[in-house]
């Protein structure tokens, strides 16, 4: 029996995350270039009250403030995303000195608050330019992105030791250039042209490990970060079981089995047929270069039981089964043990970190100085005690980063969404912790669910 009182490994990570676009705000300055969320915020009714990322939680100019409150809740690890087009405001040709330098302002008040930095290279936010030139569905963006890897890397390598190519790569490609969104730019692309952007992103992920092989000097770590499909077994039964193993492994055959298989197997072939992705020789070394550690985003799961006839079936969720404020997040805390264990079983990852796991409600007012988030407490605390369970099996899970530190610019949701422990008033600025960030700084600190 599974004691929850017992402590998570010693050394264990536990962090929050946020991504740039999402926090920073200061979209046009010092430099910095427009990127496709920039773009597709201001066209009509694609998100919600028309919000933009123009000012979100003006991290640019408050850092300083987040970083001592991250002190105060004793947070030791943060991942955090560089802004692509801050750095080359073109996604190529010439770097903007002023971003480098904000970022690099960036890490030593990071340092000064004993805040260990996770970065990553890429959460969603393409720079237009690039875009304009064919997006994902281009090569010229892989050439793009490798030299910026190689430069961030060069350039912020002293003072970053941990990082992560990508942030969930099916975000940024079918649901960006299929049926017209709802992620930016909001193409409608045939299901060949959405193939090849998962190939140029898998491209772009063997160059951010290229890149910190190369110069990220001694002690850097690197690994991508997937939002994999994840399904749980009805019932914890051999065939169950079995039942979604063969789920899991089909529906992330063009992703985490490309990366760790050396190549598109043959079953997704079969299945893609003349849409399979057009490749050139040397891809696969580059996309299968030996990683560090697996980031995974998890949030929710598909529950599937074996087939009467063999195979598996997909238990279709009844309309009251709970779920959060955002449609696709369906309360299934078990997704926590099984989408790590399926990586380890089925890829062989050897060192995982739950790199996002959270939840977004609309309603989470500020009453008497406090917000009673006890919801959020409830499903963070169901979901650390799987995470808890997996490390107790042999999983090698090695840490957990909350999503999201604070309240944010949620993408299509705009400001209505809020996913933070933090919250934030967007009118003010102004920054209360939830009873959430006051339970975990707790758990933190313990190095135990409490």
């Amino acid at each position: 029996m599974i004691s929850y009182a017992c402590p998570f490994p010693e050394n264990f990570v536990w962090g929050v995350a946020t991504a740039a676009p999402q926090i920073e705000g200061a979209a046009f300055e010092d430099g910095k270039g427009e990127s496709i969320w920039d773009r597709y915020t201001r066209i009509p009714g694609k998100v919600l009250k028309g919000d933009t990322l123009d000012v979100a939680c003006d991290h640019y100019h408050k850092f300083n403030e987040d970083f001592a409150l991250m002190r105060r809740l004793g947070v030791k690890s943060y991942r955090l995303s560089l802004a692509w087009p801050r750095i080359f405001p073109q996604g190529d040709g010439s770097v903007n000195q002023a971003g480098l330098d904000f970022y690099h302002r960036l890490f030593d008040a990071m340092a000064e608050n004993d805040i260990t930095p996770w970065v990553t290279l890429f959460h969603w936010d393409l720079p237009q330019a690039l875009e304009d030139r064919g997006g994902w569905t281009s090569r010229v963006t892989v050439d793009a992105f490798a030299k910026y890897a190689d430069t961030v890397v060069k350039a912020f390598g002293g003072k970053v030791k941990n990082w992560i190519t990508l942030n969930e790569i099916r975000c940024f490609t079918v649901l960006a250039y299929k049926n017209g969104g709802p992620k930016a730019p909001g193409r409608t692309e045939s299901d060949a042209v959405v193939n090849q952007t998962y190939h140029h992103a898998l491209l772009c992920h063997g160059h951010g490990v290229r890149a910190v092989r190369e110069f990220g000097g001694r002690g850097a770590r690197v690994g991508l970060t997937d939002n994999c499909d994840v399904c749980i077994p009805v019932s914890e039964t051999p065939r169950d079981i079995a039942a979604a193993r063969q789920w899991f492994t089909e529906r992330n055959l063009h992703i985490l089995g490309a990366i760790y298989g050396g190549g598109y197997s043959p079953a997704y072939l079969e299945r893609v047929g003349a849409d399979a992705p057009k490749t050139e020789a040397g891809d696969f070394k580059l996309i299968s270069m030996p990683t560090d550690f697996l980031g995974l985003n998890i949030y929710t799961a598909t529950h599937v039981r074996a087939g009467a006839a063999g195979g598996y079936e997909v238990v279709t969720l009844p309309v009251n089964y709970p779920r959060a404020d955002s449609v696709w997040l369906n309360l299934v805390p078990q997704c926590m043990y099984w989408a790590t264990r399926m990586v380890r079983d089925v890829y062989g990852a050897s060192s995982i970190y739950v790199t996002e796991n959270g939840c977004g409600y609309d309603e989470e007012p500020v009453i008497g100085g406090e917000v009673n988030d006890l919801h959020r407490r409830e499903y963070l605390r169901a979901h650390l005690r799987e995470l808890h369970r997996a490390v107790a099996d042999g999983v090698p899970i090695h840490g957990y980063f909350l999503w999201s530190f604070m309240d944010n610019y949620e993408w299509e949701d705009g400001y209505t969404r809020r996913f933070g422990v933090v919250h934030c008033d967007f009118a003010t600025q102004v920054r209360t912790p939830k009873l959430s960030a006051l339970w975990y700084a707790k758990v933190m600190e313990a190095n135990r669910i409490l």
